[in-house]
């Protein structure tokens, strides 16, 4: 069965938008009536797919939930998972931030390793949640969170190519821009970000506006926080992985509700 989780966070593009609008320029065949296990809820979710180049017969599959409270006044998340190859559904949606997780249930093809954990590929792959989600499975006989055959013919020279000059981008366009690292993340070391972070700031001539300091979530540290010219921000996650949502689902919420709302993360218990 589908497990509520807490409501969706995302980190990687921010779009101000309302999500009333959004649903109103959803086609009515993408909505959703249920999901196979979930729990009852009161808020709307589509699926379907993007043309991105109609003449090469290329879509980008989406999954739209909406706000679970004031869904008009919220503004619209985008997640984007990397890899490359990765599904930003069954690894975004459907492990990290909600608002849905799977869990147990007799009707499991096979068993999972608790080590693991990997129930959601064992979800997805169900011809009844494929339904659901007018998911159009062509040429593929078992779903995976990640492809390993998109990851081996990527161009990897695209991988080296630095983002720095996009967040600089944004930043000169007046617009916010977060970095987050867990600092328990083995894949992208924390000292990294900081370091790319610091370095962007002296590149664009942005000097300290709130000095490096602990922040809190239920009166617990939650990780460290440094601002630059009240546009670049850099914060850590106190005990999270890679997959800061996933392992630090409460943290990470809290680090994207004070991003969203334009606020300073909590600064005492």
């Amino acid at each position: 069965m589908l497990h509520h989780s807490f409501t969706m966070i995302a980190t990687i593009i921010i779009f101000v938008a309302q999500t009333l609008v959004v649903v109103s320029s959803l086609p009515e065949a993408d909505k959703i009536s249920i999901l196979p296990g979930q729990p009852h809820v009161k808020f709307q979710q589509y699926s379907g797919y993007i043309a991105v180049d109609e003449n090469k017969q290329r879509a980008l599959f989406y999954y739209f939930v909406q706000a679970s409270q004031h869904p008009t006044s919220k503004p619209l998340v985008l997640w984007l998972n990397g890899g490359p190859g990765c599904s930003s559904v069954g690894v975004g949606a459907f492990t990290e931030h909600g608002p849905f997780l799977p869990g147990d249930n007799n009707q499991e093809t096979r068993k999972i390793d608790v080590c693991v954990g990997d129930k959601t590929v064992t979800y997805l792959n169900r011809k009844d949640v494929q339904q659901a989600l007018h998911a159009k499975l062509v040429g593929t006989s078992h779903w995976r969170t990640c492809n390993r055959n998109i990851f081996l013919h990527y161009d990897h020279q695209n991988i080296e190519t630095s983002t720095i000059p996009i967040l600089g981008s944004l930043v000169k366009s007046a617009i916010r821009v977060l970095v987050y690292s867990g600092d328990q993340d083995s894949v992208i070391p924390l000292i990294s970000s900081r370091s790319l972070v610091k370095g962007l700031a002296k590149e664009l001539g942005l000097n300290t506006t709130v000095a490096y300091r602990t922040w809190f979530e239920k009166r617990q540290v939650a990780g460290w926080t440094q601002v630059y010219g009240d546009i670049l921000s850099y914060a850590t996650i106190r005990g999270a992985g890679h997959e800061a949502p996933l392992t630090q689902p409460g943290r990470s919420l809290q680090l994207l509700k004070a991003f969203l709302e334009g606020k300073p993360l909590p600064s005492v218990e």
